[in-house]
């Protein structure tokens, strides 16, 4: 974890460490729009059968890509950062282009 005093030097990063408590956020934020939307649709299901099974379905089907999407774009950040990583520990060794 990263301590107050990070906040105002910048010698480390608090992304990386801050990046999956934000995942968790946005995966419950997509479950209970799932949620919800499952919900309308059986609701619209009493007025239209086939446009709630619609609804239904593309609430499920918009929940599963949301939380594959936000793990991709979580590991796309974390993956920048670690390529930096990377890149620091290579030019403290000494192996940069000269």
């Amino acid at each position: 974890m990263f301590e107050f005093r990070d906040l105002f030097q910048w010698d480390r990063f608090i992304t990386p460490t801050v990046i999956k408590t934000f995942y968790w956020l946005v995966i419950a934020l997509i479950v209970l729009a799932g949620v919800s939307g499952v919900f309308s649709g059986l609701a619209a299901m009493a007025i239209s059968p086939f446009g709630g099974f619609l609804v239904l379905l593309s609430s499920i089907v918009g929940a599963a890509v949301g939380i594959v999407f936000s793990r991709i774009v979580a590991e796309f950040i974390l993956i920048v950062f670690r390529i930096n990583e990377h890149l620091g520990a290579i030019r403290d060794q000494g192996g940069g282009m000269r």
